[in-house]
């Protein structure tokens, strides 16, 4: 047998006063919001009333943390894959307005369709459907959990419609502790749903692009 649903979830908020592209960058944890957050996204998958047989995370703290309210809630012990991780970017680390607003930055901004700011959207893709499928493949029966980040998330779900990889980052309707959930029929993927069960006005969310 093979799994029925897979839920991808986004962390939730993290604790960033300076507003910095995080990024991969260590020790960056959910807020108290964040956690709040994270707890609803649980919730929501739980209301659904189906069986979650595994959960996965991203490396990073503040996917981890997002994911320890379904550790909890489903008595499961998450395992940690790479593949789920935060694209990289050279704007790592910075405010990205001011990044921007430096001419010797420009260059990184050249071909948009890549990214040439940083991993290719063809290899974020690559890597979210191995996990995918592997895991998928691997499951006896029921859902499963993958708590990850806003652009590999993004990017698996326009690469599952069959649409163009190259987007505005700033258009992806991926919010914190959004879950976007998909399904496979023989080696096809589709898209099922997508909620949003966290309240997340005024809440920062600069991490990434």
């Amino acid at each position: 047998m093979t799994a029925s649903r897979l839920h991808l979830v986004r962390h939730g908020e993290v604790h960033n006063p300076a507003r910095v592209l995080y990024g991969r960058l260590p020790d960056y944890h959910l807020s108290t919001a964040g956690r709040g957050m994270a707890a609803a996204a649980a919730d929501h998958v739980a209301s659904l009333e189906r069986p979650v047989r595994a959960l996965y995370s991203s490396p990073l703290e503040r996917a981890q943390e997002s994911a320890e309210p379904f550790a909890e809630r489903f008595d499961l012990v998450p395992e940690v894959d790479i593949r789920l991780i935060e694209p990289t970017n050279v704007f790592e680390g910075t405010q990205m307005r001011r990044s921007l607003m430096n001419p010797l930055n420009w260059w990184h901004l050249r071909q948009p369709s890549v990214p040439s700011w940083g991993e290719p959207y063809s290899s974020i893709a690559e890597r979210m459907l191995g996990i995918m499928n592997e895991a998928w493949d691997a499951a006896p029966d029921g859902d499963l959990v993958m708590v990850s980040h806003q652009a590999p998330i993004w990017i698996t779900h326009l690469r599952v419609a069959g649409l163009p990889l190259r987007h505005d980052p700033r258009t992806r309707r991926c919010a914190l502790s959004s879950v976007t959930s998909f399904e496979r029929v023989g080696d096809v993927w589709r898209e099922v749903a997508y909620a949003e069960p966290a309240a997340t006005g005024g809440a920062v969310d600069v991490g990434a692009v």
